[in-house]
């Protein structure tokens, strides 16, 4: 199993006022800085959100400049797009396909391709789309058309959602360049929120990066119906990227005690409160408290509990060797945290640095990329 961070640019009211007009920034260049500490510290991959209109919760936005920026300061880990937004009135598809393929070159093929419809209804109305219920078939029709626009020289579209010049059009076909670098195209993923994505992502020969909104064990199912459908794939790139990637929250410090204070002080229920707000097609536990009220931050038992039931990895270094172990058994392929939440950078570069150097060495051993392999032997 692999291990990989996403990256956000969260900014919680709280650290807004700590630190007052340079938080925004800061929380930027430092997010820079954990990337560069797990390409130093044998993490696979790297994952950038692309959010709009979401404050507090993400304010990375422009994750194809953040990742450009990403793959001349690091060697190795892979870089993610989690997401581009593939909405025609977000992201032109062309536009996608370009940066997909420049970030393929400027990466030395490093960039990993992360699909999906957008985080809820305050962000996809935000671009004039009129529900998240819209974004569905828009989804199907576009995610199929990437691997024509990267293989053929000449490429034309009339379609429901997105149009270009075509034979029947008074302008000529268009070459969508550049071409991807490592052939045939970087690995194909797509986010997943509710347990029918799974299945279907699998259909469509795409890999999975899953949110972790239950247990661990609640989470198994998820992965099941992803591998029960993956050998019948028809895959909408030119190859299947079987691969499901679960994400979840961690501290790993070498005093384990601590980690769970810094856990019961990090805002983790504020920041699970922003995503139900924002995300409001995720199902939610009944009885949970409704934005702007947040749920209360856990008490020191309530993070044993958390730990105990798979809803976060904390504590030591061989402590979280064992948790992890709890996701091998689920059968995914990767997982993957979201750093820092509120915590103290110099907490998340430890928990960062510690994963690598005593976690990661037990559970991946593999120096390949699951992602690559998949890749070069459709190459």
């Amino acid at each position: 199993m692999e291990f990989g961070i996403f990256v956000q640019a969260h900014l919680p009211r709280a650290r807004m006022d700590a630190v007052g007009p340079t938080a925004e920034h800061e929380a930027l260049v430092n997010e820079v800085e954990l990337v560069k500490t797990a390409d130093r510290h044998r993490w696979k991959y790297a994952w950038c959100t692309e959010h709009h209109f979401l404050t507090e919760y993400s304010h990375l936005s422009a994750n194809e400049v953040y990742l450009g920026y990403l793959a001349a300061v690091t060697e190795n880990i892979h870089l993610g797009s989690g997401i581009f937004n593939v909405n025609p009135q977000v992201n032109h598809p062309v536009r996608v396909a370009e940066r997909v393929a420049m970030l393929d070159h400027l990466s030395d093929g490093r960039f990993e391709f992360g699909t999906g419809r957008g985080a809820g209804s305050r962000e996809v109305t935000g671009f004039d789309i009129e529900s998240t219920d819209a974004t569905k078939a828009v989804f199907a029709e576009v995610i199929g058309e990437y691997k024509k626009m990267w293989r053929d020289e000449e490429y034309s579209y009339d379609g429901p959602s997105f149009r270009v010049p075509h034979p029947g059009s008074p302008w000529p076909t268009r070459n969508v360049l550049p071409k991807p670098w490592k052939k045939p195209h970087p690995p194909m993923w797509r986010a997943a929120g509710n347990p029918p994505t799974y299945a279907e992502s699998a259909r469509q020969g795409l890999g999975v990066l899953g949110f972790n909104v239950a247990s661990i064990k609640d989470m198994e199912p998820m992965v099941r119906a992803y591998k029960d459908n993956i050998a019948d794939a028809d895959p909408v790139g030119d190859y299947v990227n079987d691969n499901v990637m679960i994400t979840n929250g961690v501290v790993c410090l070498e005093d384990g005690k601590r980690a769970r204070e810094v856990a019961t002080t990090m805002g983790i229920s504020y920041l699970q409160s922003l995503v139900f707000y924002y995300h409001d097609t995720f199902p939610k536990q009944e009885g949970f408290p409704v934005w702007p009220d947040p749920s209360p931050e856990p008490t020191l038992e309530e993070i044993d509990f958390r730990i105990s039931e798979g809803y976060l990895l904390c504590g030591d270094p061989d402590e979280v060797t064992e948790q992890v172990r709890r996701y091998e058994s689920v059968g995914c392929d990767q997982i993957c945290f979201g750093m820092p939440l509120n915590m103290s950078w110099a907490d998340a570069e430890e928990t960062i640095r510690l994963v690598g150097d005593h976690v990661i060495p037990q559970i991946d051993k593999d120096p390949v990329h699951r992602s690559t392999r998949f890749r070069d032997a459709a190459a």
